[in-house]
């Protein structure tokens, strides 16, 4: 894409045009190396017009009511003023790579919405919870004007902590008898969480409730203090039946507007930079070492040896490593 390109893109992509934002997405999404300059420029011109915008990290297991929320606390965004991104991950086939990208379909009121912008991205094999580009996908949104970023994990695990370095608060959900409160103690997810959310309770018998509160109370002490310095609350919902859900958007502006006020909010996303800085460098360098034609062939020579168990894998990672450490790897 040359350059007149890119910049007609991202002015289309600064006036709200949705068309403009999904193009632009799947420039940066893109894994062919013609499309790397322009994604970068693409970048480089959004960035001065991101980090005005909230950023809400929804996770939980599967079936936990992740899209039926956020289209709940999407739809009350919006009528309160705001303009809403929302960016689902979800799993990828490991055998087809294929994603059925489904949420879209359960978030009818945003889906109908003008001031709603919702792209579904498979996994694509990436771990963490989220999908490869998400980051920079969060700063188009915020270029395009949207200030309420939601961010929904794939939800396949209690591994889903990348999702903790793109956003200023976390929402856990949790199903009331489901026993995923202890599994989220055990795990650990629970100590990215900013407010644990129990989904679904008009559907929940009382003394199933009334477990999972008790067994969230007595453990959320026993959590580290978010960098916040503050613990977990936890807010009892029900999306289809609308109830918690303004309780808890007020909960979420009052945590946001403490953040901003008090200056952990700049920290956060100064450490975030920080740590996207490291996550690209790492990235570029693989791909870097592994287009130089001699440092493919080795590696794949490495593969078929430790497939035959000529040598071990740490030792054909060694390998690898001297050659970079020796400079047989040309720098461009």
């Amino acid at each position: 894409m040359a350059l007149a390109d890119t910049n007609s893109l991202f002015e289309l992509l600064r006036n709200g045009d949705r068309g403009a934002l999904a193009r632009a997405i799947t420039l940066i999404e893109s894994t062919q190396l013609k499309d790397r300059s322009a994604a970068a420029d693409l970048i480089s011109l959004a960035m001065p017009l991101s980090g005005k915008g909230i950023r809400i990290g929804i996770t939980g297991i599967p079936g936990v009511g992740k899209s039926t929320l956020i289209n709940s606390l999407g739809a009350q965004a919006i009528a309160a003023g705001h303009r809403v991104a929302v960016l689902a991950t979800d799993p990828s086939s490991t055998r087809s790579g294929g994603s059925i990208l489904g949420d879209k379909t359960r978030m009818e009121d945003l889906s109908r919405s003008e001031q709603a912008f919702i792209r579904p991205t498979p996994s694509s094999g990436h771990l963490g919870g989220m999908a490869r580009m998400a980051r920079e996908t969060i700063v188009l949104c915020e270029a395009a004007g949207y200030d309420m970023i939601l961010l929904e994990t794939v939800g396949v695990g209690q591994s889903e902590l990348e999702v903790d370095q793109m956003t200023d608060l976390n929402l856990l959900l949790m199903i009331p008898g489901a026993g995923d409160e202890l599994q989220g103690i055990k795990r650990g997810i629970m100590e990215s969480a900013d407010v644990i959310v129990l989904t679904k309770t008009s559907d929940s018998k009382k003394e199933q409730l009334n477990a999972a509160q008790s067994a969230l109370a007595n453990a959320i002490p026993f959590l580290p203090m978010r960098e916040s310095g503050r613990q977990p609350k936890v807010l009892l919902t029900d999306a289809l039946a609308g109830n918690g859900i303004t309780e808890l958007m007020d909960h979420v502006l009052e945590l946001h507007s403490t953040d901003r006020n008090n200056g952990h909010l700049t920290k956060r996303r100064q450490d975030q930079n920080v740590h996207w800085m490291q996550h690209a460098f790492r990235e570029g360098l693989l791909e870097f070492v592994q287009q130089d034609p001699e440092f493919a062939k080795a590696e794949m020579d490495l593969r078929a040896r430790v497939r035959d168990g000529a040598i071990g894998p740490f030792q054909a990672a060694n390998v690898l490593l001297e050659k970079i450490r020796k400079g047989d790897v040309p720098l461009p």
